[in-house]
């Protein structure tokens, strides 16, 4: 992140989960507050766009995977509600819409990011006419010199009781110590049932030989693009390498969600062949 300036990749995710909804059908992430949230500036260069730049392979493969992640996290989120959590923390929350259509009464919502982004983020729910919720949290952090576990506790969240967190797009922005000290912060917070799932990119160098061809004819203009907006790409890690790491770190229960996994649980049988690419997985740590 750049000191003092809202992240220029949250605008495009979010713009991306907004061309889902109008899109893609059936829909694999339905979000009442994606299109409303752009305001009419950015909703309006999304219609424009949505016949040309949003339906190239690369925007297509790129989409699907940020529906998905954000389904899982909240597939996951709802489960761990059935079992009892109270309290969701949406690390890197970018201009994620969850807390002003939370379904869950008695959830409170704790949304931690970047100071400069959710301030921008404040600005564009108020242009957009959305209310912010009493069951919602601020709390500001820079990920890469601030805990997560001092942010949360800032915000009045205590270890006492355990949290769902999801911290979905930031990691492959972080050093590796970074992401792993975050994930050191948080295990106080994350005992069953509660957790903490994110994603992570794994190197292309470990991809077979024509999915590292196919990455470099298409995934190629998107790393390109985010480190033209000042946020390149830094980390990636091996499935088996980051679970070894995470369990080191006190993780007890690590689940990781590889591409095809998700693309069967989600995408399968899909009349618009929507898939995603190889190189991004899921994982679920609980402490």
């Amino acid at each position: 992140m750049i000191e003092g300036r809202p992240s220029r990749t949250a605008l495009g995710v979010a713009m991306r989960r907004a061309a889902h909804q109008l899109l893609d059908r059936p829909l694999v992430f339905e979000d009442s507050v994606a299109l409303r949230i752009l305001g009419p500036r950015y909703g309006e260069r999304l219609r424009a766009d949505l016949l040309t730049r949003h339906r190239t392979r690369t925007a297509r493969l790129l989409r699907a995977f940020l529906v998905v992640r954000s389904r899982l996290a909240e597939d996951l989120l709802a489960e761990a509600v059935a079992a009892g959590v109270t309290r969701y923390v949406v690390l890197g929350a970018g201009l994620d819409t969850f807390a002003y259509r939370n379904p869950f009464p008695g959830l409170r919502v704790f949304e931690v990011d970047f100071p400069a982004t959710q301030a921008w983020k404040r600005e564009m729910l108020a242009q957009a006419g959305i209310a912010v919720p009493e069951s919602l949290t601020f709390a500001p952090c820079d990920f890469a010199r601030q805990s997560a576990a001092d942010a949360l506790a800032a915000a009045g969240v205590d270890a006492a009781q355990p949290v769902f967190c999801s911290w979905l797009g930031v990691t492959m922005y972080l050093e590796r110590d970074a992401v792993l000290a975050t994930v050191r912060s948080l295990m106080p917070f994350i005992r069953a049932p509660g957790g903490l799932v994110f994603d992570y990119l794994v190197p292309v160098s470990t991809l077979p030989f024509t999915q590292r061809m196919l990455f470099r004819l298409f995934g190629g203009g998107v790393r390109r693009r985010v480190a033209r907006a000042g946020e390149p790409f830094i980390a990636d890690f091996t499935p088996t390498g980051l679970e070894a790491a995470i369990r080191s770190l006190g993780g007890r229960d690590v689940a990781d969600y590889a591409p095809q996994a998700l693309t069967d649980r989600y995408l399968g049988n899909r009349p618009d062949g929507l898939r995603i690419g190889r190189i991004g997985h899921m994982l679920l740590v609980r402490g």
